[in-house]
């Protein structure tokens, strides 16, 4: 409950946004933001695991009811073979939300149920997948799972972010993100922490934090041969009985600027210095108005019930008739009840 999986809000001086994955949890801290969603229209996976999107079916549709009225744009990383790849899944998810997407579609203003998917080889290097208003984001390769990770690098205004998503420490990052102005790196647990935080069996918490992940020491490595501006480690449990020691065995291979990311962390990035601040938040947020006039509802695309549904209905047309009168006095509209009987 205290940290969310996976997932950078970027923010330009532009105006423009971007979302660095979007993990299990994070729909909450990005809601908790108030930033109207149609802001919020372009995704970038760096790997198919659940905790770096596994929040995307809710933002994707439940930002639906949330006066999203753009298409939402998703860029991922193809697989060693087409089911493997950002493509195929999101067709798959679109298809496993059938019933979901049925139950909208017909009845409010759909057009933020659209999915803009790009798939770009997972095996580009530097390779520009975005450019768009002066921005530009490149992919990288990453290695973590299977073929099909990859890292990404923004640039903008002659700065650079890059994030790593998850990925075991390689060349391909080490050379791109050298210098980056801020460049975020997985730090995972250390191996005893994985044994006594979470139970893991010792070669098991080796295999996993060495080798299928990236230790305190080995971020602390690549980070002292890429020389960012500030380093930014993520992607352990962030409590105040890990993070001394995490922050001890990263000192241990790199002693320039570090960060330990937790949620809600800001990192306000300027050619004249960086600056850490905690966002404010609002957990009892309701959506933000539309940026766009709403469509009414296209009723045609409404997909009929069933008669025997239909027949346990209670129209109860003496409470509901009020409220469309109520509805049409304030708002100066005749609507009727579908249902009257």
């Amino acid at each position: 409950p205290k940290q969310a999986a996976a997932c950078f809000l970027v923010e330009l001086g532009n105006g423009d946004k971007f979302l660095f994955d979007i993990g299990s949890g994070s729909h909450e801290r990005i809601a908790a933001q108030k930033i109207p969603y149609d802001y919020l229209d372009k995704v970038f996976i760096g790997h198919l695991h659940v905790d770096h999107f596994g929040d995307l079916p809710t933002f994707w549709l439940g930002g639906t009811t949330m006066n999203r009225l753009v298409p939402l744009r998703i860029w991922g990383p193809s697989g060693s073979k087409p089911e493997l790849g950002t493509k195929f899944c999101m067709e798959k998810m679109q298809e496993m939300y059938q019933w979901d997407i049925g139950t909208r579609s017909g009845v409010i203003d759909f057009r933020g149920g659209q999915l803009e998917v790009n798939e770009f080889a997972f095996d580009g290097v530097n390779e520009v997948i975005y450019d768009e208003n002066d921005v530009v984001v490149r992919s990288i390769p990453a290695i973590h799972g299977l073929d099909g990770a990859v890292s990404f690098i923004l640039e903008w205004n002659g700065m650079k972010f890059v994030y790593g998503s998850d990925t075991y420490p390689n060349k391909w990052y080490i050379e791109h993100a050298s210098d980056a102005d801020l460049a975020i790196h997985e730090c995972f647990l250390p191996p005893t922490l994985l044994v006594t935080k979470q139970g893991f069996a010792p070669l098991e918490a080796l295999t996993v934090g060495t080798q299928g992940h990236t230790s305190p020491e080995q971020f602390g490595k690549v980070m002292s041969m890429v020389k960012p501006r500030l380093a930014v480690g993520y992607h352990f449990y962030n409590d105040f009985d890990t993070e001394p020691e995490v922050r001890d065995r990263v000192r241990k291979t790199y002693d320039g600027p570090l960060s330990l990311a937790v949620d809600y962390m800001v990192w306000n990035v300027t050619k004249d210095g960086i600056k850490v601040p905690m966002a404010a938040k609002d957990e009892e947020v309701w959506p933000s108005p539309a940026l766009l006039k709403k469509n009414p509802p296209d009723f045609s695309k409404v997909i009929p019930m069933s008669e025997f549904t239909l027949s346990g209905r209670e129209a109860f047309p003496e409470v509901v008739a009020p409220i469309y009168e109520e509805v049409n006095d304030i708002y100066g509209t005749d609507f009727k009840p579908s249902i009257t009987d």
